[in-house]
């Protein structure tokens, strides 16, 4: 087999997480690509012997040179539904053509891309008019490309299963738009996997446009009702009405399903286009034994019951600190950082004290105010974020770049202290630290520290409405932490003031 690597880009997403392990599996050295060398290092396949961690933004054409010299392929796994700036399809343009323009210096002998099913037409969202665009951006250089074209990706964490999963959970009557009577050809998270690979071992894939998708096409309805057997649920009434628009279902979605707006949008607009297979060249080049809906969807529920889920949409976005947070500044370069902190002295050794602390959050809750912090994610939920029950994995032990509620860590310092950024919507940029030291014997004091960046005057007035709130929330957090190990609170927990510029406690990004 070739000793040159495999490139993959959006290694730590939910595709590219899982096909990093298959591929090393089926004997490939692999080169793993990710903004943050922190959060890929974190990841369960990091120490394989075979497998080269490489840090390059997508859009930067000279860290892109340097992670791909030496690959003899890559497979393109990026797309910007999350952009910051608002307009995916333009920072998808901008990122293939970047791609291309690197894969033909390199010498690269073909890109595989995973995209999206959908005719060209009119009436094609923008969503999958991106995903098409972005295929014919890859295809403009002379490297060759596979573009793999998928539907509903039917997987435990994938988007498309946990809209479904939570609407079927949770509605046992539905009122939709018309899209549910649309015909759709889901596709196991196992064979997209399985194609990815094989396209690789078959150079006759090369340049080709080609359609993947199960065994099975169904109306949207009829998904549902399988979905709703396996998992043991009395059958849900679903009744299409021709008023409720993509627009409508967005805002329902966004309450009742765990995901942002940023992601519901796109996919929502998606439904209206029918998505089934048309080409089935991918039968005779690839062949394989596809799972029908029912035996993906029995698989899904059966990872999610043993917590045996790899990757979740929720795992792609940005684990590095802000640039705010770097030394070297004035305190009020950029802006002034507002700062809350408490810290108290518990009758528990530093090991007793980080368990509690890495078990913050998901199930355990916040320790204190746990209401306060159901209602902002509820909030968060009603202005498009996050919210605070996101589509998660719970590891035994954090790692950076892990979601965590509406947060994100961005430093981890096992026994010393976490970091986390904030996710939802706010006015301006949020940490919060938690921070163990030494206290003598059989103590550790515990420290709570808040730091924000407000934007504009909506900022200053979301951190002075927010300033009584969070005194309570994080005074109330260290004694009901203590309470929870069953240790005392030796001293405090008292409000302290900074000493030092919060833009020293974290360090620069990799």
């Amino acid at each position: 087999m070739n000793d040159q690597p495999i490139l993959v880009t959006g290694a730590t997403g939910y595709v590219g997480g899982r096909l990093v392990p298959a591929l090393l599996a089926a004997g490939h050295r692999v080169r793993a690509v990710a903004r943050s060398l922190d959060k890929l290092a974190c990841r369960p396949f990091a120490g394989h012997p075979n497998l080269e961690l490489a840090q390059a933004d997508i859009r930067d054409a000279t860290a892109m040179r340097r992670a791909v010299d030496g690959c003899r392929a890559a497979y393109y796994l990026v797309h910007s539904m999350h952009s910051a700036k608002g307009d995916f399809a333009a920072a998808d343009r901008e990122a293939a053509s970047t791609m291309a323009a690197v894969a033909h210096d390199a010498g690269l002998s073909r890109i595989i891309y995973l995209g999206g099913l959908g005719s060209e037409d009119d009436t094609l969202s923008h969503h999958l008019q991106s995903r098409h665009e972005t295929a014919r951006v890859l295809a403009s250089g002379p490297v060759p490309v596979t573009h793999l074209r998928a539907a509903m990706i039917l997987g435990s964490g994938s988007a498309s299963f946990e809209i479904m999963r939570y609407l079927v959970d949770r509605l046992p009557f539905m009122i939709t738009p018309r899209w549910v009577r649309n015909r759709c050809q889901p596709i196991a998270i196992s064979d997209v996997l399985g194609y990815l690979v094989g396209c690789l071992a078959e150079p006759r894939t090369a340049g080709l446009t080609l359609d993947i998708g199960g065994p099975d096409v169904l109306s949207y309805g009829d998904i549902f009702a399988i979905y709703a057997e396996e998992a043991g649920l009395p059958k849900r009434l679903i009744v299409p009405v021709p008023l409720l628009t993509p627009r409508l279902s967005t805002y329902w979605l966004q309450l009742v399903t765990p995901l942002p707006r940023s992601l519901i949008v796109p996919l929502v607009e998606g439904l209206r286009n029918e998505v089934v297979c048309h080409d089935q060249r991918i039968l005779e080049l690839v062949p394989r034994q596809c799972l029908t809906i029912r035996q993906a969807v029995r698989l899904a529920l059966d990872k999610i019951r043993q917590n045996a889920v790899e990757t979740t949409c929720a795992d792609a976005g940005d684990a590095a600190p802000p640039e705010w947070t770097a030394c070297g500044d004035a305190p009020y370069a950029g802006g002034t950082i507002y700062e809350c902190g408490y810290r108290a002295t518990l009758g528990a050794d530093a090991d007793r004290v980080w368990k509690a602390v890495a078990g913050i959050g998901g199930d355990t809750g916040w320790y204190w105010g746990n209401a306060l912090w159901r209602l902002r994610g509820f909030l968060d939920q009603l202005a498009g974020g996050v919210g605070l029950r996101r589509v998660t994995i719970r590891r035994e032990t954090l790692a950076v770049g892990d979601p965590l509620d509406f947060w994100r860590v961005v430093a981890l310092e096992p026994g010393r202290r976490l970091v986390l950024l904030a996710e939802m919507r706010t006015p301006g940029e949020a940490l919060l630290e938690l921070r163990l030291a030494p206290a003598g014997p059989g103590a550790t004091e515990l420290i709570v520290h808040s730091k924000f960046l407000p934007r504009g005057l909506a900022g200053l007035a979301y951190w002075y409405a927010l300033l009584i709130p969070h005194n309570l929330v994080f005074a109330g957090l260290l004694r009901g932490m203590a309470q929870a190990m069953g240790a005392p609170t030796l001293s405090g927990p008292i409000r302290f003031t900074p000493t030092r510029p919060a833009a020293c406690s974290l360090p620069r990004a990799r």
